[in-house]
């Protein structure tokens, strides 16, 4: 009993030990040397699925976080402050939100983010993000389009590093247009084709004449939030621009309603898949790949993946190409999904200052840039250097100057995504007229965003 109770005391001693050394290392703040007698700084950077492999998915070995490792790997050898290590981490899309909750609120969040800025501008308002401006340099912003620029900036700062996108068209079977006798308004097989609205029209309407009786010239869809970015930008089709200086939605004004106007009449005249209320975004790239519907909307990602469905056999074979989306001013209509970096605000300056150094690094690294070809680069000198083998750049670069910025940069921009398609879906069931689902929209629209923008951390 003496025994065990000598061995109780004495472990409590060695603990209290501990304990008093683990303040004094805490209270003198003694950081952790690393290699060459530099301070340890370990990074977190978390990613959605982008990309495989470094520089393409070929590599052996390639995974979604392979061009990390890699850039972790070579910024760590040539750093001179400090003695990095930085942990890479790939989740779900469906859970990222979930997840970095659950970090913010018990004071964890990872350092990096590398997203789509359409997913992750709230993050911005919410005061989670510290902004960019001072790892951006002129260089960075000649080469890289302005229109980029504006939809990585909330307020006058950015929030985003950008380092690739995802542009957002139109995708049409040429085959369907030469068996219709359409063949002016096919575009070369490496060109964003535009037409204007008259010009469109026409081939819609002949294209109803000249298709079996079971296709459709244009798919359309209601039935959720996803691919909402395309019905946002027929809704600009005759010049309303969707937001004011302030961030609030003007849709309802004589070019909005004459936008939904021309969607419910183009529905109503069988220009389109019956059923939109009940049609999803997928549900049109199915019928488009069955070549049920003669035109489509796609982004480049989704293009690539038709075209190698299409090779692979998995899906019927036809001549498939881009168009923009059509305006009434003859000017074309198209947006893009920017990804790239934030940097979460942990509070610690160190971590804070290396993680920029990193995304600075990565997203300027002459070598290191390349590997946006794996989606649309944004930077005009890596579309040069790769526009022989991806004819597809020059024409996407070229396509910048039109770009819409689709978000707007408002706080609450993912919850404004629940407000759009029960308005639609009104629209095309003819439960309200063109005026009063622009008009409804409007109204529940801000409301959305006076609430959010009443705790957004940015201010106009």
């Amino acid at each position: 009993m003496l025994k065990k109770r000598f061995l109780a005391t004495a472990l409590s001693s060695v603990l209290a030990l501990s304990a008093l050394a683990g303040c004094a290392n805490k209270d003198t703040g003694t950081p952790e040397k690393g290699k060459d007698g530099k301070q340890k700084v370990e990074l977190s950077l978390m990613l959605t699925p982008q990309w495989k492999g470094v520089m393409d998915p070929t590599e052996k070995g390639a995974d979604y976080d392979s061009f990390f490792k890699y850039a972790a790997d070579k910024f760590s050898k040539q750093y001179k402050d400090y003695d990095v290590k930085v942990k890479v981490e790939v989740v779900a899309s469906e859970q990222r939100d979930e997840l970095l909750n659950v970090k913010l609120n018990g004071g964890t969040p990872p350092d990096i983010f590398f997203e789509n800025t359409f997913a992750m501008g709230d993050y911005a308002h919410r005061g989670a993000l510290v902004p960019l401006n001072d790892i951006v340099d002129d260089k960075a912003k000649e080469d890289i389009a302005q229109n980029y620029w504006d939809t990585v900036t909330f307020g006058k700062d950015v929030y985003f590093y950008p380092f690739s996108h995802m542009p957002g068209t139109l995708a049409y079977n040429a085959d369907m247009f030469k068996a219709a006798g359409l063949d002016k308004y096919i575009g070369g097989e490496n060109d964003i084709k535009t037409w204007t609205l008259d010009e469109y029209e026409t081939i819609l309407n002949t294209l109803k004449k000249k298709l079996p009786k079971d296709a459709y010239p244009m798919g359309i869809f209601a039935l959720n939030n996803q691919g909402d970015t395309w019905n946002l930008a027929y809704l600009r089709m005759f010049g309303n621009k969707f937001f004011d200086e302030k961030g609030n939605i003007v849709l309802n004004d004589a070019n909005g309603v004459k936008a939904a106007e021309w969607l419910k009449k183009t529905y109503k005249a069988g220009l389109t898949n019956p059923g939109a209320e009940s049609v999803s975004s997928n549900d049109v790239l199915s019928m488009f790949q069955n070549q049920k519907v003669a035109i489509s909307f796609t982004n480049s990602v989704l293009f690539n993946n038709a075209k190698a469905d299409m090779e692979a056999g998995k899906a019927p074979k036809f001549d498939i190409r881009l168009a923009n989306i059509p305006s009434e001013s003859g000017d074309p209509l198209t947006f893009t999904y920017v990804s790239g970096a934030a940097i979460f605000n942990t509070k610690d300056e160190t971590r804070i200052k290396v993680s920029k150094d990193f995304v600075k690094f990565f997203s300027t690294d002459p070598e290191l840039v390349k590997a946006s070809k794996n989606g649309i680069p944004v930077r005009t000198s890596v579309v040069k250097e790769f526009e022989s083998t991806n004819p597809l750049f020059a024409a996407y670069d070229k396509n910048a100057k039109y770009m819409f910025n689709f978000t707007g940069g408002v706080p609450g921009y993912s919850q404004l995504r629940q407000v759009l398609y029960p308005e639609l879906q009104a629209l095309y069931t003819g439960q309200k007229s063109a005026a009063d689902a622009v008009k409804d929209y409007q109204e529940k629209g801000n409301k959305v965003i006076q609430d959010a923008r009443a705790n957004s951390v940015i201010k106009e």
